[in-house]
């Protein structure tokens, strides 16, 4: 027997063992994947294709020069090519002509299938984005709309949007109408919006989501627009002033707009003009009339539209002062402020453009239309009931006063404000008397939280209102009695947050479930909080003020409901108050 065979018989009893070995462990299958396996493939092939070895593709651009490759990569990669080479007269010619590419972005293009990499510029990016539309090559094509979109601004987003609509790149094209809606009024100070078609700046100044405070501003370059090219679009401004909400204008801003000689040239336009004066006049007998067309009603732009209003107590200033707060921003801005002091007062506010301050002190209510120019404060229809350390809570267009002390009485009364009649009204009483009471509403309910009664008992128990049946229900009670509990609604949830309870003040925080109608724990505050504002705005709950711990009394503390955590935010004027806060609409002179 030779030494071969000999190795052979050796080799082959060492397999039969090794499977024997591993038979009487049960040894199971394993599977094992070489990540790099594919990145060394491709640097194999890109080593081959630029020393031409085994290259069966071979491309001449529109400047004559020569691309190569390989003809089962490019396939792999685009189906531009699989039906390229699909083709029986394409895949047999020596070289393959493509006129639409010139050699450097062919060139790139290529690399990337071999590389899976690709330099974008701005000398390249519109090439490019075209090119990769021509050879489907997704990745490219994606890469060129984000390096594009991280370049927009006022300067070239209307050209961008153009390049995109004649390209069908929609995603460009999105992204490039909500830059110029959210910087419309950076946008028209420049001249580029003068060559939109009609059509694209009608679509445009439709968008209920415009950023655009004051809508004179609107009509400012509709007749900028108009009278750039007057004897080719006057016989088009109907079209435009369609979507011109000229209603929202400010008296003395609409009387100059009546005097614009291209309106009073044109029957239509007029008819426009006279229903705005026809909404002032009727405003102006009735201030809560409801919107009747898209005309009237203002616009909606943005997340961070709304603002929290601020009530603040202070012992150095004689009337009760008012403060916008933007959480998103974190700037504060002077508001309006109250002649009186509304120290405990219950705030409430209709349709995100009526507020009101409903007593504190007396039967004294207080309304702000923040949809003004220079909103004031003015005297509203007294309460039936003079009520001291209320609940307040909202119903559609109603402002409901819930329970409060009368003089040194305690109580259980209930009395309704409806706007379209401006009359307060009373309802059926609650089932217990509620002093200091937080007020909330979830699901189209009103909800009497804790507070104390008139022997100053403090209370956990909760019921709710039903305005359909004009009766009281009790729910479960709360784990703690809470008196000046704030209470926030969010994602469906109710908050009882912080208050007192008899014995100690409270920064616990407990939510009511009403599918289940369970209370539940969550985490606590830092600081103890009593009577705080509560508001809930961007998915998140902001608890304003109402410190126990005067050295913290210019914090603002923030739940975020994913995580079950509060962060505290230092509010910069140090001024002694307690807060209650309100989420309304961006009033215009915070946001010029």
């Amino acid at each position: 027997m030779s030494v071969t065979e000999m190795d052979i018989i050796q080799t082959s009893s060492c397999e039969n063992n090794l499977k024997e070995v591993l038979k009487s462990n049960e040894c199971e299958p394993a599977h094992f994947k070489n990540n790099s396996h594919s990145v060394r493939i491709l640097e194999d092939l890109q080593s081959l294709r630029k020393n031409e070895v085994l290259c069966d593709a071979r491309f001449e651009a529109d400047d004559g020069k020569i691309v190569i490759g390989h003809k089962n990569v490019l396939i792999a990669a685009s189906p531009y090519f699989r039906a390229m080479f699909s083709s029986f007269d394409e895949s047999n010619k020596d070289i393959i002509h493509i006129r639409e590419l010139d050699s450097t972005i062919l060139q790139l293009l290529v690399d990337y299938i071999y590389t899976g990499e690709i330099m974008v510029t701005k000398e390249n990016v519109q090439v490019l984005l075209l090119a990769s539309n021509v050879l489907q090559l997704d990745f490219v094509n994606r890469a060129c709309v984000e390096f594009l979109q991280k370049q927009l601004d006022v300067s070239n987003c209307i050209y961008i949007k153009k390049f995109a609509d004649l390209h069908n790149c929609t995603e460009l094209m999105s992204s490039s109408e909500a830059y110029i809606k959210q910087n419309f009024l950076e946008v028209i100070k420049g001249d580029e919006y003068l060559s939109l078609s009609c059509e694209d700046l009608g679509k445009l100044i439709s968008c209920n989501d415009l950023a655009v405070p004051f809508e004179e501003k609107v009509f400012d370059c509709v007749i900028k627009w108009v009278r750039h090219d007057l004897d080719q679009r006057k016989n088009v401004l109907p079209q435009l002033m369609e979507h011109v909400r000229l209603p929202l204008l400010r008296p003395d801003i609409l009387d100059n707009v009546v005097e614009e000689p291209l309106l009073n040239n044109c029957s239509k336009c007029r008819d426009y003009v006279f229903e705005a004066m026809r909404f002032h006049l009727k405003k102006s007998v009735q201030q809560f009339i409801m919107p009747k067309t898209i005309s009237c009603t203002p616009r909606q732009f943005g997340g961070s539209q709304k603002v929290i209003l601020m009530f603040n107590e202070s012992d150095t200033f004689p009337k009760c002062y008012t403060e916008w707060y933007d959480p998103v921003t974190n700037i504060r801005e002077n508001a309006p402020g109250i002649n009186d002091c509304r120290r405990l007062a219950g705030l409430g506010v209709i349709r995100d453009k009526f507020v009101f301050a409903v007593s504190g002190i007396s039967k004294s209510v207080f309304m702000l239309d923040v949809s003004l120019k220079s909103p004031s404060w003015v005297p509203m229809a007294n309460m039936l009931v003079n009520r001291n350390r209320l609940g307040v809570g909202v119903l559609g267009d109603s402002i409901y006063a819930v329970g409060g002390l009368d003089d040194n009485s305690g109580l259980d009364s209930v009395e309704v404000f409806d706007v379209s009649i401006q009359k307060w009204q009373m309802v059926s009483s609650m089932s217990i008397k509620r002093i200091t009471v937080g007020v909330g509403v979830l699901n189209n309910h009103l909800y009497a939280v804790g507070g104390y009664n008139s022997s100053e008992k403090n209370l956990k128990s909760v019921e709710y209102y039903d305005p359909t049946l004009d009766a009281w229900t009790a729910v479960t009670d709360m784990f703690v009695c809470r008196q000046g509990a704030g209470v926030g609604v969010l994602d469906g949830l109710m908050y009882a947050i912080g208050g007192y309870n008899g014995h100690e003040w409270l920064k616990s925080v407990e939510v009511y479930r009403p599918s289940d109608g369970v209370w539940t724990a969550v985490a606590d505050m830092e600081i103890c909080r009593f009577r705080p504002g509560v508001v809930a705005l961007n998915g998140l709950l902001y608890v304003i003020g109402g410190e126990y711990d005067k050295s913290m009394k210019d914090t603002v503390e923030i739940y975020n409901p994913n995580s079950n955590t509060w962060t505290m935010e230092r509010l910069s004027r140090n001024v002694g108050r307690i807060y209650s806060g309100v989420v309304v609409d961006r009033p215009p002179n915070f946001i010029n």
